[in-house]
């Protein structure tokens, strides 16, 4: 799975994307917070076999986020968001479900996740690949269309390493816990790109005040 790191560097560069001249290190530290919180559940795991990218990996989450979002500054008369943080905290929120979703949720679902747990509990992996063949047309991978196969529930899948919680039950005091910070060159180079374009965000929007 993706480190942290890598989780935060794709929302950095949503937030510069979609935050534009609003951007700002309080406006950023609360998307990187909601960033964060799905892979809180790696200690949900220690009590629910499979709670680990299930529980807070749930894309009912962001939806449900945004259900009360839309609620409250669309449809309700008198916005609570709008009138503690005005339009600047009504965009930052709807940024931060944008983050949760695709920076938090969407970058383990590389790797497996169960996005619609518990209503359906079921691990899915987004591998595959998308081509155009002289021979054979467009052929895609991702999705099987006869009938798309996940990696089995929670209880099936059972535990999920990490560094909080390398094995199942308990562990030797010389247990080697590793936290990544990037597995492969492309998480690499996604974190100093968001860097540099934070960084260029933020001095353009300082230039400008």
């Amino acid at each position: 799975m993706p480190s942290l790191v890598v989780h935060l560097a794709l929302a950095g560069l949503l937030a510069a994307a979609l935050l534009g001249e609003e951007l700002g290190a309080r406006a950023l530290l609360v998307v990187f917070v909601a960033t964060t919180i799905p892979d809180l559940d790696v200690f949900v795991g220690f009590v629910i076999p499979g709670g680990h990218r299930s529980v807070l990996h749930t894309l009912l989450i962001p939806l449900g986020a945004g259900a009360l979002l839309a609620y409250d500054t669309r449809f309700r008369a008198s916005s609570t968001l709008t009138g503690r943080w005005e339009a600047r905290g009504v965009r930052v929120a709807w940024v931060s479900v944008v983050a949760y979703a695709i920076a938090g949720i969407g970058l383990d679902l590389l790797y497996g996740v169960n996005p619609l747990y518990p209503i359906h509990d079921q691990f899915y992996k987004l591998t595959g690949e998308l081509l155009y063949s002289t021979q054979r047309g467009i052929v895609q991978t991702f999705v099987d269309l006869g009938g798309m196969e996940g990696l089995g529930s929670a209880q099936e899948v059972g535990h999920v390493s990490s560094g909080v919680d390398p094995s199942r039950g308990a562990e030797p005091e010389t247990v080697d816990r590793v936290f990544p910070v990037a597995r492969a060159g492309w998480e690499l180079y996604l974190t100093l790109v968001s860097a540099v374009v934070l960084a260029v965000r933020f001095a353009e929007n300082r230039r400008r005040a």
